[in-house]
């Protein structure tokens, strides 16, 4: 009985987050000196695995999972699970597996805990430490099914590098009815995504226009950072919507959050709440974001970014 942990991908990579669910999948098998089972999903290159703790590698390749569905990415993972007669099975905190983990939580009849950000105080009675309100407080909770599902939150854990290799092995899973049928899907393929970023410099409203976005831009490129936005700025077509993040929008849970120009509403703030450090630049003292954040600029966006963005490349060039 080993540890199952689900290791997502995108277009055949395996993303960031895979290797952070990898390695808290480790810390758990360790606490139950047990190996670690790793389900990959037309990902390509999963020996990488073997460098955050999984033995052994699962791959289903199929042409009908080639984008997303999370009825169909639950069906696979639940026939992994009862293949494989673990009992506890890790996923990320991200959109897709939380659309998934409830449904393979029924199908498994187990229960399912998100947003955890460590490994486990016990595991008789299994208890865990997750977030709660939106960020604001954690709690410790237990899990009583005989069957358990954690949902990590991103950038929580780390990556955690061990020595060793994982087997790799093809498995052939029963592909449900799936309900839909995906035509298209365009994606930005140039740019930092946000649910993968360890940095995101965002803009609101303060930037007056779409047309001053260049510097947000470039402050980005210069960090190796995504770019994100406000519900106001989305709203007002400044930005794609894809940019909007927040309560409304997509939770940020990076390394590094910069806001610029942003006032920071209770909706903002809600979302962005988990990043572990949050920098603001603003011209009006009095800005709600000031007592959230870390680190404040009380000044003018057009002229401390520009500056910034010149101290960052000097500093860049002494590297």
């Amino acid at each position: 009985m080993s540890v199952l942990v689900y290791t997502e991908s995108e277009q055949g990579t395996l993303k960031k987050g895979a290797f952070e669910v990898a390695s808290y999948a480790k810390a758990v098998a360790s606490q139950l000196e047990t190996t670690v089972t790793a389900v990959a999903i037309n990902a390509n290159n999963t020996s990488a695995l073997g460098n955050y703790g999984v033995d052994k590698v699962l791959n289903v390749t199929n042409t009908q999972l080639e984008t997303f569905n999370a009825k169909g990415y639950a069906s696979v993972i639940k026939q992994v699970a009862e293949n494989e007669s673990a009992n506890i099975i890790i996923v990320s905190s991200s959109a897709d597996s939380k659309y998934l983990a409830p449904l393979l939580a029924v199908g498994l009849q187990a229960g399912y805990a998100s947003n955890v950000i460590e490994a486990p105080t016990n595991t008789s009675p299994f208890t865990i430490k997750r977030t709660a309100f939106t960020n604001k407080a954690f709690e410790m909770i237990q899990i009583n099914t005989d069957t358990k599902i954690i949902g990590v939150s991103n950038n929580s854990f780390g990556l955690v590098e061990t020595t060793g290799n994982a087997s790799a092995e093809e498995f052939s899973a029963n592909i449900p009815d799936l309900g839909v049928q995906v035509k298209s899907t365009d994606k930005v393929t140039d740019k930092v995504t946000i649910a993968d970023a360890d940095i995101v410099v965002s803009g609101g409203r303060g930037l007056k226009g779409p047309e001053n976005w260049g510097m947000i831009e470039e402050l980005a490129n210069v960090l190796g950072a995504a770019t994100a936005c406000s519900k106001p700025v989305s709203d007002l077509g400044w930005r794609p919507h894809g940019e909007h993040v927040g309560q409304t929008g997509k939770p940020v849970a990076s390394n590094l959050y910069i806001a610029i120009g942003i006032s920071g509403a209770i909706q903002h703030l809600a979302g962005i709440n988990a990043s572990k450090v949050k920098v603001v630049i603003n011209t009006d003292a009095e800005a709600p974001f000031f007592k959230a954040a870390d680190y404040g600029v009380v000044g003018d966006a057009f002229e401390v970014v520009p500056q910034l963005i010149e101290k960052l490349k000097a500093f860049k060039a002494q590297q």
